[in-house]
């Protein structure tokens, strides 16, 4: 019932907020390991998130995991996809991220899931049955980031993007990539109880 009504239970990544104001929060992400695929979407029906099936069963999310231990990993918040620029990212321990970039005339998804932060070093996570499915480590990163509630439609998205982007500019922030869309609930939560974050790299 908490997933429902927008409670959130898993673990998400560790940071520490730096600077916040009304506009946003500027946060340092400690190193992390994720789990990521990348793929056509055309594969799963032009599906983005189709990549989703591949990691839960990587973690055991939907029964036996498939990795060599076997182990079964905890799934962690938030969802993360990448977008913009003809890239899109999601992300899920809860997160997953999603990042979206073109390959010769295609567009490529790579959805990621954040492992829960007991895995140090890629070599310390469960090695994949699948060999889609990729474990690499990222290190100590910066973001501004606005929160918000709802459904994220692109036009959402889209519409805090822009408005985070010149926040960070007008403060003298430099930008050094895409956005992130961090999704932190599952489909089946209330519109209103969901938690979303849109999320930019800074120097």
């Amino acid at each position: 019932m908490g997933m429902v009504l927008g409670r959130i239970t898993v673990e998400t990544p560790e940071y520490e907020v730096i600077q916040s104001s009304n506009d946003y929060e500027i946060r340092k992400y400690a190193p992390s390991v994720l789990a990521e695929v990348t793929y056509d979407p055309s594969q799963f029906d032009g599906k983005k998130d189709g990549g989703f099936m591949v990691l839960a069963n990587y973690i055991g999310a939907l029964g036996y995991p498939q990795n060599t231990k076997p182990e079964k990993i905890a799934m962690t918040a938030p969802v993360i996809t990448k977008t913009g620029g003809g890239s899109e990212k999601i992300a899920m321990t809860a997160p997953v991220v999603t990042k979206e970039g073109s390959g010769e005339g295609e567009k490529m998804v790579t959805m990621q899931f954040v492992l829960p932060a007991k895995y140090k070093k890629a070599e310390e996570a469960p090695k994949p049955v699948d060999e889609r499915v990729v474990i690499r480590e990222e290190g100590v990163r910066k973001y501004g980031v606005v929160k918000f509630g709802g459904v994220a439609t692109e036009q959402a998205v889209a519409e805090r993007v822009e408005k985070l982007k010149k926040s960070l500019e007008r403060d003298g922030l430099k930008v050094i990539g895409e956005f992130l869309l961090a999704r932190y609930n599952p489909p089946w939560t209330l519109p209103p109880l969901r938690t979303n974050e849109v999320m930019i790299p800074i120097e």
